[in-house]
């Protein structure tokens, strides 16, 4: 098994528990209270990561295009936690998370346009399930 799919794996488990976890400790707080507090939680194990397993002379290697392609990013995310969030604290997390991972389907549409990678039969058939799914939870 590619050590990709292997981390891949590894983040599927932990994304399932952080939404169930996530919604037990919003119950008396605010969602924003929360999701401060995540995030804080967040930046210093990424940080402590990046100091204890990564080579700090890469920072040299950082430039404009990157920093802004990261800060896009870092900002998109940002938009993304702080609705998600705001739907867990007052809707089912089963039907929040289904719902956020149709995000796959805007992944899948950027990727072969901006990044050029393949269309396959196998991404078409998944994301076309993953869109009917979609579909089935927001159908009212």
């Amino acid at each position: 098994m590619p050590t990709w799919v292997i981390y891949s794996l590894i983040s599927m488990f932990f994304a399932g528990l952080t939404s169930v976890i996530a919604k037990m400790g919003l119950k008396d707080i605010s969602s924003d209270l929360g999701l401060a507090v995540r995030t804080t939680v967040v930046f210093g194990l990424v940080l402590l990561n990046f100091l204890v397993f990564q080579n700090v002379r890469e920072v040299n290697q950082l430039n404009a295009r990157t920093v802004g392609f990261l800060a896009i990013s870092g900002l998109t995310t940002s938009l993304s936690w702080v609705f998600y969030y705001k739907a867990i604290q007052i809707g089912r997390v089963s039907d929040v998370a289904l719902i956020d991972k149709g995000s796959i389907i805007i992944t899948i549409l950027l990727s072969v346009t901006l990044l050029r990678e393949p269309v396959t039969p196998k991404l078409l058939l998944g994301g076309g399930l993953i869109l009917i799914g979609l579909l089935v939870l927001v159908w009212r």
